[in-house]
């Protein structure tokens, strides 16, 4: 009887070929590594940091800017950064961290404070992620940013290449990164566990807030506490509205519900894509598409995203390099081909504006594709992911890949990976974040880990120890944006990666490159 992974059919995987090093360089290479290690670091970074607290700013205290700033409070929280200085966080915060200088706006505080800062947290709405990393890497600081990186393809790529350039250490805020099971994932799809995959489909129960409306008329007075202006950054100039919904705790756009508006946020895709669509990216090697359509439910317009949306992506063949379980000097990744991929995303479903979000939370992969995945947990989860393989079907029933099941050809049901007998042919080779821990009720400090890699990286000087900087988490974001593109363009776009453009639609241009307000731009 043969084993349950002895005939699947597998990933074309062959040890990358070594490049060929000149002599000289050899010698000077192996000087230099001598050294390093007589040392254990760099000089400087080491007298300056490896035995000491970093000093570190954070900008954006509300919503997830409270748990970024929280997950660095073992380092020295020496500036805190909000344009509302009257939310609770503001009050919660300032007191937590009373050392900590405050300021309205990001840029006063990098003038003033620039030279006393290593790293920086960004943890705002969307629209002002870019303008304010590229600010405080331009000083050449580290960054931790919140997701998606960027509201622009173009912004992805202009900060990618900036890291690059100035050898930063980066990180952006998809804490499933820091994952055990999301890493392992990645390892045994890599390997092919399940063979070449030609399909994978993720959805997700957001939106949560409200999307589909037109911009409200009038205006209200703007509070004491916010600076409107700098919370606009580069968005065009509209007036300030308050909570016109008594039902909802938040205002129009601030605190929470700037998320569905196309000059602030990203929608759904944005939102919640460089979570769910995090394993899939990166045990795919998924590049650039060459063609994205998106569907909306109900309303589209030219101020919100819709209440629900289906998103097709086209992946071509394409190859790529994977570490090696034992690497040496001359072998350390192989090569992986794949074959052509569609991934389908759905968010939201019909709309009932009764309902939380606007949305009935109907739009799930077909029903034929999920049926076992119902068998097992009782129901359709209202998030999760599903790879279709030649050789079997994976699925992760959380936003962040810590979690997945295996069904292979001829099997009967889904067991988790911890559980299943195919698992142990396939070894571990990608370092897990040793930040993790599991407390006794089963759950992972994932937020305060991701942001303990990062950390640990800037003192250590090395950039390629993150495993979601932004050489890698600007590439999953170009991605994810190309939805937003279509939608916002109301039709299929066929992508020229390498020009950044739309080929067949030149109306796309202004959301993939934005045209910032006066006064606002890149660093």
């Amino acid at each position: 009887m043969s084993k349950p992974t002895e005939n699947l059919p597998s990933l074309k995987i062959e040890t990358a070929a070594p490049a060929r090093v000149d002599r000289r360089d050899f010698l000077k290479t192996s000087a230099l590594a001598a050294g390093a290690l007589a040392i254990g670091a760099p000089a400087i970074v080491r007298a300056q940091h490896l035995n000491s607290k970093l000093n570190i700013a954070c900008i954006g205290i509300g919503g997830k800017g409270r748990s970024d700033t929280d997950a660095c409070a073992a380092e020295n929280i020496v500036a805190l950064c909000d344009v509302d200085a009257g939310t609770d966080a503001y009050q919660i915060q300032t007191k937590k961290y009373p050392d900590a200088k405050f300021y309205k706006d990001y840029r006063q505080m990098l003038d003033q404070m620039g030279d006393r800062i290593d790293a920086v947290t960004v943890s705002t709405p969307d629209h002002m992620h870019a303008i304010i990393a590229s600010a405080a890497m331009k000083r050449r600081k580290a960054i931790f940013c919140q997701k998606p990186l960027t509201q622009t393809i173009y912004e992805a790529r202009y900060l990618r290449n900036m890291a690059h350039d100035k050898k930063l250490v980066t990180q952006m805020g998809n804490q499933g990164s820091a994952s055990p099971g999301l890493r392992r994932g990645v390892e045994v799809i890599q390997d092919g566990i399940i063979g070449q995959v030609h399909q994978v489909h993720v959805w997700t129960n957001r939106p949560v807030w409200p999307q589909a409306m037109d911009r409200p008329v009038g205006q209200d007075p703007v509070p004491s506490t916010l600076d409107w202006d700098v919370w606009l950054g580069p968005a065009p100039v509209r007036p300030y509205v308050g909570n016109r919904n008594p039902k909802d705790k938040n205002g129009v756009y601030t605190q929470f519900n700037w998320r569905g508006w196309q000059d602030f946020g990203t929608g759904a895709l944005g939102d919640m894509a460089c979570h769910t669509v995090n394993m899939p990216f990166r045990s795919l090697g998924f590049d650039a598409p060459t063609e994205i359509e998106a569907v909306p439910f109900g309303t589209m317009n030219k101020e919100s995203y819709p209440v629900g949306t289906k998103i097709r992506f086209e992946f071509p063949k394409r190859t790529a390099h994977v570490p090696l379980e034992h690497p040496s000097f001359f072998h350390r990744t192989r090569k992986i081909e794949y074959d052509a991929t569609t991934l389908f995303w759905y968010d939201g479903g019909q709309p009932n504006e009764n309902l939380r979000g606007g949305h009935d939370l109907t739009n799930k992969p077909p029903a034929e594709l999920t049926a076992d995945i119902v068998t097992l947990q009782g129901k359709l989860p209202d998030s999760g992911c599903l790879f279709v393989g030649e050789g079997g079907m994976i699925f992760s029933p959380d936003d962040y890949g810590t979690n997945f099941f295996i069904k292979l050809k001829g099997e009967k049901e889904f067991v988790n990976y911890l559980k299943h007998p195919a698992m142990a042919k396939y070894p571990e080779r990608i370092p897990r974040n040793s930040h993790v821990t599991i407390d006794a009720k089963g759950s992972a400090n994932l937020v305060q880990a991701h942001a303990a890699e990062w950390l640990t990286a800037i003192k250590a000087n090395k950039p390629e120890d993150c495993y979601s900087r932004f050489d890698v988490a600007g590439r999953l974001v170009e991605i994810m944006l190309l939805g937003c593109v279509s939608l916002r363009a109301g039709q299929k776009i066929e992508w020229d990666a390498h020009k950044m453009e739309a080929k067949n639609c030149p109306q796309a241009a202004p959301y993939i490159k934005r045209q910032d307000r006066t006064g606002w731009a890149l660093s």
